[in-house]
């Protein structure tokens, strides 16, 4: 088992946009590490507290991640982050070294990670 990260800024707190984020992170995080739905074990996925017009999950769901435990919870509202971001932390059954997990930072969180090639 390992644990795979990702994260994705939103331009705005809006129903669609979080729901095609979610989809597209976890889209992402699946296609870089040579996984499908079946190997997700569960989804834990957080949203920065300016994001409350979904839940990040619901875009999972709709992505057809539908049999898979989700939870989503609200980041810490550290002063000066990053706003509208919305994180995941999936735990995959697969056979990578953990040194081979790549780890998914999409649109403006890819300044979250600069040391990840993107």
């Amino acid at each position: 088992m390992r644990a795979v990260r990702g994260a994705i800024q939103v331009d705005a707190d809006d129903h669609d946009q979080i729901i095609s984020a979610a989809a597209e992170m976890v889209g992402a995080v699946l296609e870089r590490n040579g996984l499908t739905t079946d190997n997700l074990i569960s989804v834990v996925f957080t949203a920065t507290p300016d994001l409350t017009a979904e839940f990040p999950a619901y875009g999972a769901r709709k992505a057809g991640i539908v049999d898979v435990p989700l939870l989503c919870a609200q980041e810490i509202p550290v002063p000066g982050a990053m706003p509208r971001v919305i994180r995941l932390l999936a735990h995959v059954e697969t056979e990578r070294p953990r040194a081979d997990v790549r780890h998914v930072y999409l649109r403006g969180a890819a300044a979250l990670r600069t040391d990840l090639p993107h």
